[in-house]
């Protein structure tokens, strides 16, 4: 039977900390096969994934959406996620077939593919102006940059541990994650207690290897810090397209580039990047889109 995919939202040591911690196996390798990526890239769009599953629970809206994006100057270009407020993410990198040697520590050098640049939060909460928050990545490995992101941008000392272990056959076979915040109000004997804690945590993929699940990760991160699971959520890679939005995007290029396809007297075809699902347009129909 396969495994679920979900995340539980836990608070620990009176709400002096808000915890969240997920497995997302299937989401992630459902993204690996829509975009045919390579484990390097499976690795780092995976835990940009996770860690937006994640963040996207944490707004209040019904609504709301989160966009993660990061460019970064190596080979994988850059990588787009958007999650909401309900479990539902999706994404893609710029170039999804990049090869490199492993790292130092014979790992998947995803820090190499990403390379330096930027992180960028977008949160959409109804309002006239999105939220968008910007922050340099410190180093290019995703949970470390969202780490950073969360101290810098929002003053919000956290720590995020995010992981994709991949099979010999370039599936997927772990991936999750956690995130793990201080309130304002945090006791020094909290804060030291979550620091020891973190320091004896294994990395994401071994406790899943384990077998650990989402509750038992954060039992074992806030150990000895009495934690309430608030709720749990079903995550999943799933993309909301439609031939409309794609029209939308379509009238969005300007009139004078859809009259340039117009007077090609073809049919086009335009793709969703986050699932790959194609849309084609009649020349009737482009020219529906310039009235």
């Amino acid at each position: 039977m396969k495994s679920r995919d979900y995340m539980v939202r836990a608070t620990a040591a009176d709400a002096q900390i808000r915890a969240f911690a997920a497995t997302t196996k299937n989401l992630v390798e459902e993204m690996r096969s829509l975009h045919n990526t390579s484990p390097v890239v499976s690795a780092a769009l995976g835990r940009l994934l996770t860690g937006g599953a994640m963040m996207g629970a944490m707004m209040k809206g019904e609504n709301d959406l989160l966009t993660l994006q990061i460019k970064g100057d190596g080979p994988i270009g850059g990588m787009t996620v958007t999650a909401d407020a309900h479990g539902n993410v999706k994404g893609y990198a710029n170039e999804a077939q990049v090869i490199l040697p492993a790292n130092a520590a014979g790992k998947l050098d995803v820090g190499s593919a990403v390379g330096k640049g930027i992180l960028r939060v977008v949160k959409d909460m109804g309002l006239k102006e999105p939220y968008v928050g910007q922050t340099i990545l410190q180093t290019g490995e995703v949970a470390e940059d969202l780490t950073y992101y969360f101290a810098v941008s929002e003053q919000t000392p956290s720590s995020v541990g995010l992981g994709v272990f991949m099979e010999k056959n370039n599936t997927v076979k772990q991936a999750g994650g956690f995130i793990l915040q201080l309130m304002p109000y945090a006791e020094e004997s909290v804060i030291a207690r979550l620091e020891d804690n973190l320091r004896q945590f294994p990395s994401v993929t071994a406790a899943l290897e384990e077998g650990k699940n989402p509750e038992q990760m954060l039992e074992a991160l806030l150990d000895g810090l009495p934690m309430e699971i608030v709720d749990t959520m079903d995550v999943q890679y799933r993309c909301d397209c439609s031939k409309q939005r794609v029209e939308r995007a379509m009238i969005s290029l300007g009139k004078k580039e859809l009259e340039e396809m117009i007077a090609e007297g073809k049919e086009v075809e335009a793709g969703c990047q986050f699932c790959n699902q194609k849309y084609k347009f009649t020349v009737e129909e482009l020219e529906r889109l310039i009235l």
